[in-house]
């Protein structure tokens, strides 16, 4: 019977309490928790409760204490592998957003400025991703891409619909579908659920590369396809989904139907990552049946989380309807969002980006980045103790011969053309030969361990079809250098070695208290260098 199951902590925490004499007793339990101050003593700050509004305020240094050790318990952000959300900037940039933090960035009769540094931001991005005109194109900002998928969507749909009624056709029977891979991120289907569309869901494999494969996404297609979402930069594997191939199929199928299926590219991290990585690579405005993009600003965009973006081709693409006149606070504004107020900083953070880096500055990261996952996919690789997934190390299809020869016959390993576009991401998975020899050994243990030397990559499951196969991910961002990398590969091996030489989990996890550093036997003192120990609890070293 496991202990833990009948142990009731809130009434151990109660009865643990120091009780005054008048039976006054502090309550800790499920429906009133109290949090004490740990410098209670020093502020003169009584018990708080936890999930009521206390009756009376606290001095606003004990609050902060009060928040900054209990916020102390979150993981590191620098060590968080497991997203995709950049989490620093210059001091400078922290500055200009407290500068601004209490603007609301639909106040646009007040805030001029700000909606013009808006306006900027959605013509930069109109820009780099090629629409026909930066004048012409139309987009907004978003708390993230999350909503900016939302706004695609509902775009299509609304097309679609109207398309429909001049048709004289029913827009409820069927009623509505969108395509798209089955490793779409949860945000694309919040979009069909929300919004009463049929989600069609593409089975993935590892003949597609763990995406969309666009032969099988045309057998989903037909005339109540309001679009296909293709993403480019998958959240399993950070593989780039075939935008083209998809789009010449869809082309095809208007030829022979005379339905036009419209794509919306999700670039929420590839819309940052591709142009500057990969300029020569088709997958954006270019493509005359992409009409709509989305990205996060604050994921490769390099800003701190709470801005995405959506652009679309051109205002044919956004319906009327979708867009709200509002007189409001004495002027005349446009809203096309689904929030009304929003935070301004977020929008300054993104355009301070665009200027102190510019095109050279966010190729140079997205080329660093892309370099440390090549250097980690290999490493895992050449361990011989794992599978990697992704393919951003390998050459791609047109490079395959001069890869095969020696290295500088023909192979350019720093040109990042040399390889498979894709985000800088390493999803890995046990060798077949690791698990046959190890057959006891959990991968998710892995992460377990990982996580008490302070790193925080994921073990999941991949998209439906292949659920069965488990992955660990790393996300590859700016803040994680080489010598992390190298680390970080160290405690892997570490773990991963020791799991297959303990006979159980419990030996394994005590590995725990003895955790070394990378560089631990550099001026290390070998066992017996210092007097022996006699029982004090003083240890001599």
């Amino acid at each position: 019977m496991v202990l833990s199951k009948h142990l009731n902590t809130d009434s151990l925490l109660k009865e643990a309490q120091d009780h005054p004499n008048n039976h006054k007793r502090v309550v800790y339990s499920s429906t009133d928790h109290q949090a004490t101050l740990p410098y209670g003593a020093r502020y003169g700050v009584q018990p708080i409760p936890k999930y009521k509004l206390p009756s009376k305020g606290t001095d606003a240094e004990a609050t902060y204490q009060l928040l900054h050790d209990e916020l102390s318990l979150d993981g590191t952000p620098l060590l968080n592998l497991a997203s995709f959300v950049h989490t620093w900037m210059p001091k400078q940039a922290d500055q200009l957003m407290m500068e601004n933090i209490g603007k609301n960035l639909i106040d646009q009769d007040e805030y001029p400025m700000t909606q013009v540094i808006h306006t900027r931001c959605v013509s930069i991005l109109a820009d780099l991703w090629h629409a026909p005109s930066r004048e012409h194109a139309i987009g907004t900002a978003t708390t993230g891409s999350s909503e900016a998928i939302q706004l695609g969507g509902l775009a299509m749909k609304r097309i679609w619909q109207e398309k429909r009624k001049a048709e004289g056709k029913s827009i409820h029977e069927p009623g509505p579908n969108i395509v798209m891979g089955a490793n779409a991120q949860v945000a694309l289907e919040k979009f069909a659920r929300y919004f009463d569309v049929e989600a069609r869901l593409v089975p993935i494999s590892e003949e597609s590369h763990y995406r969309l494969d666009p032969k099988k996404a045309m057998e989903y297609v037909d005339e109540n396809t309001i679009g296909v979402y293709v993403i480019l930069g998958s959240t399993y594997t950070g593989h780039y989904e075939p935008v083209k191939e998809m789009a010449e199929l869809l082309d095809e199928y208007e030829a022979r139907t005379g339905h036009s299926v419209p794509i919306h590219v999700d670039g929420a991290s590839g819309g940052f990552i591709a142009p500057f990585a990969t300029p020569k690579l088709e997958w954006d405005f270019r493509i005359p049946r992409v009409v709509s993009i989305n990205t996060s600003g604050h994921k490769f965009g390099l800003s701190y989380v709470g801005v995405g973006w959506v652009v679309w081709r051109s205002k044919k693409f956004l319906p009327k309807d979708l867009i709200f006149e509002l007189h409001y606070l004495g002027s005349v504004e446009y809203s096309f969002s689904l929030n009304f107020s929003r935070p301004a900083h977020p929008i300054i953070a993104q355009y301070f980006n665009f200027v102190h880096l510019g095109w050279e500055g966010y190729r140079a990261v997205a080329l660093a980045d892309l370099k440390n996952a090549r250097l980690l996919s290999r490493v895992l690789e050449k361990s011989g103790l794992f599978v990697v997934l992704s393919d951003i190390h390998r050459p791609a299809e047109s490079m395959l011969g001069s890869a095969k020869q020696a290295v500088g016959l023909g192979f350019d390993e720093e040109n990042v053309e040399s390889y498979v576009p894709g985000l800088p991401v390493v999803s890995f998975r046990f060798s077949d030969e690791y698990r046959q020899k190890n057959p006891d050994v959990q991968q998710r243990w892995v992460q377990t361990l990982l996580r008490a030397r302070g790193w925080i990559v994921p073990n999941y499951e991949l998209a439906p079809a292949l659920q069965d196969v488990e992955i660990l991910r790393v996300v590859v961002r700016e803040n994680l250098s080489a010598v992390m990398i190298d680390r970080l590969v160290a405690d892997i091996m570490e773990i991963v070695l020791d799991l297959a030489e303990k006979d159980s989990a419990t030996r394994a996890l005590s590995k725990i208290s003895s955790i070394k550093t990378v560089e631990a036997h550099y001026g290390r003192l070998e066992e017996g260098s210092g007097s022996k120990y006699n029982g004090t609890y003083a240890k001599q070293c």
